[in-house]
């Protein structure tokens, strides 16, 4: 199913066959290859070999940095179809979201290339006579990138891409689930650095390993930055521990995402919104629809609409035109199982949710989305389950709307259909959402690399990709310049 693909790619067979950890598609739970994982013991010999690679490419100039990220952003423009092919075998993505992805990689490379000439500094008034001040941005380090399964690439390329034209070092630890996709993007950047012909080695490299090899990699001082995308679980520990020793983090983990549907909204665009937001990725992205807040005028026409559309849409294998494809294994399949039970319990009534071609795929984890009418924000629904469940809860005012979109401990993406100005203006402001997103007439999913990406609480405070996220790979430095034959000192201080 892959070898054709990963050999355009450039993948060499050795990398994927006759390894101790084998890969399983989730399309029909088949194993499609079989990759080597490296112990925890061979972290620290990569990371020394990007430490090397950092202290030459640190002294490169950023734009010259720059045109390795433009080469590379060529040679996935190249590739695109081939490397959005595989995101759907081994991630399950229908074909527009494999591709999609791969688009969202080439946009962050187009987006690096222009920062690589807008690293800017300050100027700064000094209260000294003969004197300057100024603030500047120097290169970190190495930096640490660890993935989840449902972005396998475009996460890495938000990371990398702005790393390098920072002027760091790369080591990438991908998600033991699809770490085909990791060795596909490592082959075609050593395309770009063969054309770019004079970066240093080991400037991005790969590490194929399971839990310990990630948790050596963050407990490592060399490496100043971890930029970690997973669950809460996840990052509760990687957090302290690159808190321990002092480093930094970036967390981008779960994601509770609601859309607070107004009495004056055009209910076309929204349910719209709602069946993307909610569907795509099967309900496996951080920034899936998971709450639909629909004022109590306008919920049983929602409700039966959303119910009508979700009746519509095609399950089955990605790569046929389908609209919904598998969930990526049969712990998610579980997982789903387990939170409508639990929906039920505290008085949820459910639409959907069942397994669908279990003849057709006995290994494979199709499922229906699922819709359900809770009597209020329970426990469950507070609760992210990485799956296409919807809660519909009703609301009388919108104080209550706004209370009920901030009361979960997960801050990420959020939304709101109206066409009230005031509701709008006022969902954005200060008093309103409590997220890292917050749209208008928009859903929860989909974002553009030119914005920051990232939340809020739990979902852990970093921000990737566009606006100023550049500063988190870089370290500042304030500098004074005396340019007088005088000593004075700050704030008046007189030391004779």
């Amino acid at each position: 199913m892959v070898d054709g693909l990963l050999d355009r790619l450039g993948v060499p067979a050795s990398a994927y066959t006759n390894g101790n950890h084998p890969v399983h598609t989730p399309i029909d739970g088949s194993v499609i290859a079989s990759v080597q994982l490296e112990p925890a013991s061979a972290v620290g010999a990569k990371i020394a070999q990007a430490q090397q690679a950092f202290e030459a490419w640190r002294t490169v100039p950023a734009p010259r940095r720059g045109e390795l990220v433009r080469l590379f952003g060529e040679v996935l423009r190249e590739y695109k179809a081939d490397l959005g092919e595989l995101v759907s075998v081994e991630a399950g993505k229908i074909t527009q979201e494999g591709l999609g992805e791969v688009q969202e990689m080439i946009d962050i490379c187009d987006f690096a290339v222009g920062l690589s000439r807008q690293l800017y500094g300050l100027t700064i008034a000094s209260e000294r006579p003969g004197h300057h001040m100024r603030e500047s941005w120097h290169p970190l380090g190495v930096v640490g990138v660890i993935s989840a399964f449902n972005f396998p690439v475009a996460v890495w390329a938000w990371n990398t891409t702005l790393a390098l034209v920072c002027g760091n070092a790369v080591v990438w630890k991908p998600s033991e689930k699809t770490p085909l996709t990791a060795l596909a993007c490592q082959a075609l950047f050593e395309k770009a650095l063969a054309k770019f012909g004079d970066a240093p080695a080991g400037l991005s490299q790969v590490i194929i390993g399971d839990r310990d090899a990630g948790q050596a990699l963050v407990d490592d001082p060399r490496v100043p930055l971890v930029s970690a995308t997973g669950s809460t679980r996840m990052g509760r520990e990687v957090g302290p521990r690159v808190a321990a020793r002092f480093g930094r983090s970036i967390l981008e983990l779960g994601g509770n995402n609601a859309m607070i549907l107004a009495p004056s909204a055009d209910l076309d665009l929204a349910v719209r919104a709602v069946l993307f937001s909610a569907v795509g990725t099967a309900g496996q992205r951080c920034t899936t629809l998971r709450r639909v807040i629909v004022h109590r005028s306008v919920k049983d026409e929602v409700v039966a609409r959303v119910k009508s559309a979700y009746g519509k849409v095609r399950i089955g294998d990605p790569r046929e035109g389908n609209l919904i494809g598998p969930l990526i294994d049969k712990a998610s399949y579980q997982a789903m199982q387990d939170a409508l039970a639990r929906a039920r319990d505290e008085g949820g009534q459910v639409f959907g949710g069942e397994r669908q071609l279990a003849e057709q795929y006995p290994n494979a984890y199709y499922v229906a989305p699922a819709i359900v009418e809770m009597p209020g924000q329970t426990e469950v629904v507070r609760h992210e389950t990485f799956a296409p469940i919807l809660y519909v809860m009703a609301y009388d005012d919108f104080d209550e709307a706004l209370r009920l979109n901030n009361e979960v401990p997960q801050g990420l993406s959020s939304c709101i259909f109206t066409t009230d100005l005031r509701e709008a203006e006022r969902f954005q402001s200060a008093a309103g959402s409590d997220c890292g997103i917050a749209n208008v007439n928009i859903g929860t999913s989909g974002a553009e690399i030119g914005g920051a990406f990232g939340g809020e609480k739990e979902t852990g405070g970093g921000r990737e990709s566009g606006s100023d996220a550049w500063k988190a790979y870089m370290r500042r430095q304030t500098n004074t310049v005396n340019y007088s034959r005088e000593l004075p000192l700050a704030q008046g201080i007189v030391f004779d």
